[in-house]
Parts: C-alpha cells; sequence; structure tokens
C-alpha cells in the first residue's frame, strides 16, 4: 500500500493556538485517525526542533515570540522554521507522504498568509486547524493535565499552579490574532468542539473527512476502559448467541466490583496527592448485540450505570473455519493459509472477515468514541478489543492479530497529549481455566517460526512495547478448533475445564498477567503500561510555550 489516496493531492494541515488549548492532543488524534483509513501522516513538532537548536537546557530569548523581536531572536526563529519546513518538504517528497501536520502556535495573520503561500509554491494545499477557548474551566483542566507537572509548580495548589502558568503564556506571547483570513482554508474549534466555525474548507475529499473527525472530536480528559466479556455456555461459536455460564455470571460480578472500587480509588488517591475533591465523571458501558456481552454489563446496570448495545461490535465472523482443527484448515485451504501467514490483518479466509474489514465496520464506534466525554467501559469480544485497542494506542496493523487480553485484568487507556497511556487492573479470585486470552481469529499461527507443531513451525507471539510488563513471563496461546457445529466428527474446542485437545504453546515475549487479591476495602492491583518515550516527549513538552 503506498499510503496515498492520489486524488486527494498532499495536505499541510497547519495548528492554530496558544499552548494549553488542546493543540498537541488534536493533531496526534487527527494523526491516529488518518493512519486508520491508510493515509501517509507525520507529525511535525515545531518546539522539538527549537529544542534541538537550542541544546538540552537552553532557552529561547525573552522576546522570541515577540512581533517586534530582536535580529537575533529573529534569526533564530527563521532558522528554527527553515529545518522543520525542509524536513516537511523531503517527508512529502521522498517518503511518499501525504499529510504533514505542523504543531506551532502560528500567532499572526501575517504569518499564516506568508506559511500558506510557502506550501503552494511546493504543490502543496493548506489547510489551517485553531483551537480557540476561552472556557477558563477548560484551560484550568488541561493546564493541569498536561503542564503542571514543572518543577516551577511542585507542591503547589493545582489551581494555582493553573492560573499561573496562564499568566506566563500571557507574558512570553502578548499578541495573537485568531483567524479571520477570508482567503485561507481553516476550521475554528471553538471550546472544546462546542461549536466550529468553516472557511474554504471544500477542496477534496480528504479535507472533508478531516473536518467529520473534528466534529466528533473534543479535547476533555476521560477514560476508556477494556473488558473481555464472561465465559458462554457454547464459548467458541460464532453462529450461536450462547449466554453466559455460571462461571460467566460470577465473573461478571467479580469484574464490576473490582471496576467501581477501581475508580473510586483512583480518584481518592487523586485527593491525596493534592488534587481537587470532584465526584467521579459518569461511566457509560457499551456492549456489543451478543448475549454475553449483555449479560457482562448486566451487574453495572443494576447498581444504575447506563448502558448502550452497538452492532457493530460483534466479533470478527471466522467464515467457512469456524470450528474447523488447525489441521482441517491446512489441508483444505493450503493456498488461504499462506496468504494468512504472509498478512494476518488483511487477508480473509473464504466468507469470512479480515482485521481490515472488522476495522472498516467499526469506524462508527472510533467516531462516537471520540465524541464520547463520560468516562467509557467496552465489553467486547477479544477481536473487537485489539482492533480499538490497536486505534487509541496507534499500534501497527501487524501487531493487531496477536494483542492479548485475558479475562482477568481490565486495560485502562488514559490520554495522554502525545500518546495514549495504559494502565491492567488485576481482576481477582477467577478460575484460572477462564483467564487466558483467546486464540488467533482463525486458529493458524501467526506467522510460522521456531516452536514445532505437528511439522510446522511456530513463533512465539510478541506483544507491542506499549503493552508488554517487565520482565517478560511466559504466557499461554492456546491453538484451538474452528468449524460449524456437526461438520466434522471428532473436532474439539478450548475454554471450560471439561473440554479436551487444546495444546498450549509457551510464549516469553506475550503480556504478562499481574497476580494480586484484595478483599474489603484493599486495592486492586494495577501496573501502568508505559511508552517511555512518549513519556520523554510530554515531559520535554512542560516547559514548552510553542
Amino acid at each position: 500500500m503506498s499510503g496515498r489516496l492520489f486524488h486527494s493531492g498532499r495536505i499541510a494541515i497547519v495548528m492554530v493556538g496558544l499552548p494549553a488549548r488542546g493543540k498537541t492532543h488534536i493533531c496526534v488524534s487527527m494523526a491516529r485517525y488518518l493512519s486508520w483509513l491508510g493515509v501517509k501522516t507525520r507529525i511535525f513538532h515545531l518546539g522539538d526542533y527549537r529544542r534541538a537548536t537550542v541544546g538540552q537546557g537552553g532557552h529561547v530569548p525573552q522576546d522570541y515570540f515577540y512581533p517586534n523581536a530582536s535580529p537575533a531572536s529573529v534569526m533564530l526563529r527563521q532558522k528554527i522554521l527553515k529545518k522543520c519546513r525542509e524536513d516537511i518538504y523531503a517527508w512529502l517528497n521522498h517518503e511518499n507522504g501525504q499529510v504533514a501536520i505542523y504543531d506551532a502556535v502560528n500567532p499572526t495573520a501575517s504569518g499564516r498568509r506568508a506559511l500558506a503561500k510557502e506550501f503552494a509554491k511546493h504543490d502543496v494545499q493548506t489547510l489551517f486547524i485553531e483551537s480557540f477557548v476561552d472556557d477558563q474551566e477548560i484551560l484550568k483542566e488541561n493546564a493541569r493535565n498536561v503542564k503542571i507537572s514543572s518543577p516551577d509548580f511542585h507542591g503547589m495548589d493545582p489551581d494555582e499552579a493553573a492560573k499561573r502558568y496562564l499568566k506566563r503564556i500571557e507574558t512570553k506571547i502578548p499578541v495573537f490574532e485568531t483567524m479571520a483570513e477570508e482567503e485561507l482554508n481553516y476550521i475554528k474549534m471553538i471550546n472544546a468542539g462546542q461549536a466550529f466555525f468553516y472557511n474554504n474548507v471544500s477542496f477534496n475529499y480528504l479535507s472533508h473527512r478531516i473536518v467529520f473527525y473534528l466534529t466528533n472530536l473534543h479535547i476533555k480528559h476521560r477514560t476508556t476502559f477494556f473488558v473481555r466479556a464472561g465465559t458462554a455456555t457454547e464459548e467458541d461459536s460464532y453462529k450461536a448467541d450462547a449466554p453466559l455460564s455460571a462461571e460467566g455470571e460470577a465473573y461478571a460480578q467479580v469484574m464490576a466490583e473490582t471496576l467501581v472500587r477501581h475508580r473510586e480509588q483512583e480518584r481518592q488517591a487523586t485527593i491525596d496527592q493534592g488534587g481537587p475533591d470532584v465526584p467521579l465523571r459518569p461511566l457509560t458501558i457499551w456492549t456489543s448485540t451478543r448475549l454475553r456481552t449483555i449479560q457482562t454489563a448486566e451487574p453495572l446496570r443494576e447498581l444504575g450505570y447506563k448502558v448502550r448495545h452497538r452492532s457493530q461490535m460483534s466479533q470478527i465472523n471466522p467464515g467457512v473455519c469456524e470450528k474447523l482443527s488447525e489441521r482441517a484448515i491446512r489441508s483444505l485451504y493450503p493456498e488461504e493459509v499462506e496468504k494468512h501467514e504472509l498478512d494476518p490483518y488483511h487477508h480473509r479466509y473464504p466468507r469470512a472477515e479480515s482485521y481490515h474489514d472488522l476495522a472498516v465496520r467499526l469506524e462508527p464506534i472510533i467516531l462516537e468514541l471520540e465524541r464520547e466525554q463520560n468516562d467509557l467501559l467496552i465489553i467486547a469480544h477479544e477481536s473487537v478489543l485489539r482492533v480499538l485497542y490497536s486505534y487509541l494506542m496507534h499500534c501497527s496493523t501487524r501487531d493487531i492479530p496477536k494483542l492479548k487480553f485475558p479475562r482477568d485484568e481490565i486495560i485502562e487507556i488514559i490520554p495522554a497529549a502525545y500518546q495514549n497511556e495504559a494502565k491492567r487492573v488485576h481482576i481477582p479470585g477467577l478460575d484460572p481455566k477462564m483467564i487466558p486470552g483467546s486464540p488467533e481469529d482463525i486458529r493458524i499461527p501467526v506467522p510460522p517460526g521456531s516452536e514445532d507443531f505437528g511439522g510446522r513451525q511456530l513463533t512465539p507471539i510478541s506483544i507491542p512495547a506499549m503493552i508488554m510488563g517487565s520482565p517478560p513471563s511466559a504466557t499461554e496461546v492456546t491453538i484451538g478448533f474452528f468449524g460449524k457445529t456437526g461438520d466434522r466428527k471428532g473436532s474439539v474446542s478450548i475454554g471450560g475445564g471439561d473440554r479436551k485437545g487444546s495444546i498450549s504453546v509457551s510464549n516469553n515475549g506475550g503480556l504478562r498477567s499481574v497476580s494480586g487479591s484484595f478483599s474489603g476495602g484493599e486495592r486492586p492491583v494495577t501496573e501502568k503500561i508505559v511508552n517511555n518515550t512518549a513519556k520523554e516527549m510530554v515531559e520535554d513538552k512542560v516547559a514548552d510555550e510553542d
């Protein structure tokens, strides 16, 4: 795949807005969505170029952002801008890029007009996106969530620190002109999506997709939780809409208690660390229309939480391979097996769905997920969780079929400026037989490798760094069996304790479960999953006023 929609041309998306307005969150979210569509996208943060130019621990002159800056400041500014733009042109021209996102303040109308003319000389269309915020509550929340971890504000009341930070912005960037240039293409996003204003945004298909996405986006903080549905009476059947087993019902109850307790204890921990004593955000629950997911949400519904059902969130369709053994699949469809091993994300077996098909089906869910302002719990089959997790955590498509979600973990996704963070919350007291993640959607190892199985080679499954524990520990990967009920005598499936024929492969690169238990008021065991590179970038951004 080229990564380009050739009928859409090359586009430079230029961010506009003062710090603490959510620009970086918007451009990171937009890049994630465009990559999801298959468009080759890259973000160019001007602050990164400024830090690289002045060196570690260096600072720009006090008048760097002033319109009437000194000649030395102007020369430094031009040097930094030139390097950033050269990298943008090189990426668009020589690396087949299509959408370059330029993340900077861009405070003046004259500067924006000059930038649009410069891009036009290189046959690049320009779309400006301004995040305009005058709601003081939104500004304070943004400052608290991203900026005030600076040592300058250590030990200070969060609200007071936010006020001082916003005052510092006014001093450092005294002139800012909101967008009103009639000849430019721009979108003005007002107060985190409360209102939008568009001007001349009609030049291609991709620009309309961007507008549509932004109308569903907000910059308010909220948390997303992922959890598997409980075990059903016919655990591995795609066609049978089976209810929860007795073990599945017990799981649903323990999961609900764990989640409710975790949210309340996270709130108390925030207060103990000097945060505001505010009520928990409302929690909304989404399930598919499959009975097992609806029944898993029942204990939470009984506690008064709102539950909504989404037909698009049904598990991936295995087609003709449902309940066929691996040996049968390799015998009946050898060419399909070879294609699947080469590209497990895009390949589909006869009358089945690929993960790409599932991702396309889930696009309305993605947009609604971005629009949701409450905390959100998604209860779904593991195949659906893989795709939604990969969107929020910006995983490679190569990794999606390999992601594991053991039943004894709630995955908590926490929004962050550069890269979302994930944390595992242990669900205690579960039967070990129901914990392992489900096998691949079509029970074929992806791809062949070093472990021997029936004359075939299996490779230990690797998990992206953002969801791996350290040090790694063994994870079970169970090779099960698909196929239509009754189609094949002697075929078996994995799951409950009375089922036979499962084969386990030790995987030292898999997702590590976190052990632990609690009773009464004790805290569930949690483990933070951190992308260290993203964390360092956020720390660098703290004192950055671009």
